[in-house]
């Protein structure tokens, strides 16, 4: 049996103590930085435009996927993602770059781990890297035909398979977790903790988990239509040391929602909304107080343990959150009774 690993350990310690804070968006802020074909692309000789495949950065301009992590370590940051949201062979299989997958998370959470271990050596205060596994752009819920609902362009093995080998490749270069992110399909999200829990075997150590929703409309419902509550009875049984919701809307879209899930869920919840709505340019406007002022209402209603930001957010951002935070306690995971602390494993203890 594998042990909790010592960064589950220290992050709940750490959870137990203050309100944490992660890092916020990564593709905007690439996007700021100008990038043309030949950063992306580098000496890879690879046969397709690479411009736009963000993940690559790890292999090609290392500097930069440096700077943006320890930008986010200089404003405060806790937790620091992988840029690695889309390093899978379904989501590369567009730029050509599939054999290149297991090098990008590896390089992704080295660079990580480096930035990580270089603040904490300043001050003694651990950071960690949670690597990033993106939904991909296939569902193993929903048809895309809708002439054929029960048409399905991949299995449940078949994805599991491709997050297997980007998981054991993050773990491989340092991550402390694997982050589930932006998850519009419950099952695909279930596929990825299968994977990860084969991926445990093969690197030797636990992988905790840290699993994050997205909401597809205000009623609170993903594409594959779980609520929120469903989600995480949904999930439960992998033991997540977070929950969370996080792109989406803004934080004043999703109040109710965290409200929600922090009522109910018996770990930590990690949330980081989107810097308000984009306007019509698709660009975002909120600025870094203004969403501070937002997630710290839930800080001090006791909602929630670790914030930080998605589209549109900057470093700016996660300053101007640690700021908002400082000294407020943080949340305690709530005290349930037996009955439904056991009603999200009912269906996993039946098929046993």
């Amino acid at each position: 049996m594998i042990e909790p690993s010592n960064a589950r350990i220290a992050l709940q310690a750490a959870a137990g103590e203050r309100v944490l804070l992660t890092d916020g968006g990564w593709g905007t802020q690439i996007q700021d930085r100008k990038l043309v074909e030949a950063d992306y692309a580098g000496n890879l000789g690879l046969s397709h435009d690479q411009k736009g495949n963000n993940d690559i950065l790890a292999l090609t301009r290392q500097d930069v996927v440096t700077a943006i992590g320890e930008a986010y370590l200089e404003a405060g940051s806790d937790i620091v993602s992988t840029n690695t949201f889309s390093a899978n062979r379904i989501s590369q299989a567009d730029y050509g770059a599939e054999a290149l997958v297991a090098d990008i998370n590896h390089e992704s959470a080295r660079l990580g781990r480096e930035a990580a271990d270089k603040y904490q050596a300043r001050d003694g205060r651990r950071r960690f890297i949670a690597g990033a596994v993106g939904p991909t752009n296939k569902t193993l819920s929903l048809s895309p035909d809708v002439n054929n609902p029960g048409f399905r362009e991949i299995d449940f093995d078949e994805l599991k398979d491709v997050y297997r080998e980007q998981v054991i490749a993050l773990a491989q270069g340092g991550a402390d977790f694997i982050l589930i992110e932006t998850v519009f399909d419950t099952l695909n999200a279930k596929a990825g903790i299968a994977a990860t829990l084969e991926a445990e075997a093969k690197v030797g150590r636990e992988l905790p988990l840290m699993i994050s929703m997205t909401l597809t409309d205000l009623s609170g419902r993903n594409l594959s239509g779980h609520t929120v509550e469903a989600f995480w009875y949904a999930v439960r049984h992998a033991r997540p040391l977070t929950i969370g919701l996080n792109c989406s809307f803004g934080a004043q879209q999703l109040r109710p929602h965290i409200r929600v899930l922090s009522d109910l869920a018996d770990t930590l919840i990690m949330a980081y909304p989107n810097a308000g709505l984009p306007n019509e340019l698709g660009e975002y406007d909120e600025l870094p107080d203004t969403t501070a002022g937002l997630v710290r209402e839930w800080a001090e209603q006791g909602q929630v343990n670790i914030l930080g930001g998605c589209c549109g957010s900057t470093p700016a951002h996660i300053a101007a959150m640690a700021r908002a935070v400082e000294g407020l306690p943080p949340r305690r995971l709530p005290k349930l009774p037996v009955r439904t602390r056991l009603a999200g494993l009912e269906p996993f203890i039946m098929a046993a």
